[in-house]
């Protein structure tokens, strides 16, 4: 009997050793990172993914806090999961926001699914949602478990990206410009009212400007941060009516539905001409010079009557011609401060031929325009064979990609996509029988 303890003995004790070391080994906690300002506690797989995250969580949150203009006094602690896609699990979400009371507090937590194609908005906007939620319900730590809890406005997180000193103001112009010209601004109060997660794309893009748009229109209200802020802290108790909660807490904006719809159509046109300080590019320029040069006369007692500025011959002894050409002469001269750098000598020889006609004189004038007609076409022509070849050379030799298509291909990679494969046990055994009879 001895013998045989001395001889197991050991083994036991070996078994022992390993099965706690395995179970040690189980119950040890996955790696963390803690941001800077303690806020954001990251859990991942990667020491770099974590310290990324964790700049990024506080480069975020400096955006909310700039927006509001209120200092850094979080009460709850973010948790951050942060994983990379697993073969095993191909239906786990991009990002879940997770909002519960514990008992002893609040946590909030979203888990975070890193794809490859995933952009830094994308993961910046799942941020901003965690950090508004922070924020708003940081003076009721003990709302009741179960309570259902109330998100952000999407209007309110992507305002607040769109706006930010990183962004390019150049692209909310261009998305505003559009509904502005053709006089097709939303109500604000049906603007309101979408869902941005039902939207398509282009759609998408224009919800961000418009959000942008009423994030502007908040801050510049009398007092327009501080009100925003308490605004955001009223969020749990808002009732269905955003436009009501909006307007009781900005009353600036308007005492009635005829005065907000003017301040909202004011503060997107203005949004709209920030383009105006960029340079056109070519068929721009050249678009906008075919629409100025012509010249409408206006005579007492008489229509007026509007000719090209070729048929000069037709309007030259016009006594109201000087007024006219000195107006093309002016516009002529706004558009050289933003167009294209090749079409500055044409714009400038198209000035001096309307101050001439003003003055009445006609001296090779005929021969002037042809030529500045001439330099045009040959800018076009010029302009679209560099065109051309810039799509050929990326699309036959460029070693990278523009990221210009993106969004179609992500759609096209989407739709052909299978559909995700049910994971019951009746589902399982169904599939491998398929696949049986399919050999």
């Amino acid at each position: 009997m001895r013998i045989v303890m001395a001889r197991t003995l050991p083994g036991l004790l070996i078994a022992v050793v390993a099965v706690s070391c395995l179970s040690a080994a189980r119950a040890a906690p996955p790696e963390r990172s803690v941001s800077a300002s303690r806020q954001f506690i990251v859990y991942g797989p990667d020491a770099h993914l974590r310290a990324g995250m964790c700049d990024l969580a506080e480069r975020t949150k400096k955006k909310a806090l700039g927006v509001l203009q209120q200092p850094d006094e979080w009460k709850t602690p973010i948790v951050l999961h942060v994983q990379y896609p697993q073969a095993n699990l191909p239906d786990l979400p991009p990002s879940r926001l997770n909002f519960s009371q514990t008992g002893f507090g609040l946590k909030l937590q979203l888990d975070l699914t890193v794809m490859p194609h995933a952009s830094t908005p994308e993961i910046e906007r799942e941020l901003l949602r965690a950090i508004y939620l922070e924020i708003m319900y940081r003076a009721e730590p003990n709302t009741p478990a179960g309570t259902p809890y109330v998100e952000p406005p999407a209007w309110l997180v992507d305002g607040t990206l769109a706006i930010a000193p990183d962004r390019d103001a150049a692209a909310i112009a261009d998305s505003l410009g559009a509904v502005v010209h053709t006089s097709n601004v939303i109500p604000l109060d049906e603007f309101l009212r979408q869902r941005p997660d039902l939207l398509e794309s282009p759609s998408r893009k224009l919800y961000g400007a418009y959000s942008a748009a009423l994030v502007s229109l908040l801050l510049d209200a009398p007092d327009g941060r501080r009100r925003l802020a308490r605004f955001v802290a009223s969020l749990p108790r808002a009732s269905n009516d955003p436009f009501a909660d909006l307007t009781a807490h900005f009353p600036a904006i308007g005492d009635s539905a005829d005065a907000v719809a003017k301040h909202w159509r004011a503060i997107v046109t203005r949004l709209a001409a920030r383009e105006r300080y960029q340079l056109l590019g070519s068929e721009e320029t050249e678009r906008h010079l075919a629409q100025l040069l012509r010249v409408e006369i206006r005579e007492p007692k008489k229509p007026a009557a509007t000719y090209a500025l070729e048929e000069f011959p037709k309007f030259i002894r016009v006594p109201a011609r000087k007024a006219a050409l000195q107006q093309l002469r002016d516009s002529i001269l706004r558009l050289s401060a933003r167009a294209n750098p090749l079409h500055q000598p044409v714009l400038a020889e198209y000035e001096q031929i309307a101050m001439l006609l003003a003055r009445g004189k006609t001296k090779r004038i005929e021969e002037r325009l042809a030529r500045a007609r001439e330099t045009r076409e040959l800018i076009s022509r010029e302009m679209g064979a560099i065109a051309d070849y810039m799509n050929w050379f990326e699309a036959t030799q460029s070693e990278t990609q523009s990221g210009a298509f993106a969004e179609y291909m992500k759609a096209a990679e989407l739709a052909q996509e299978r559909p995700p494969r049910r994971r019951d046990p009746i589902s399982v055994y169904l599939d491998s029988l398929e696949a049986q009879m399919q050999n």
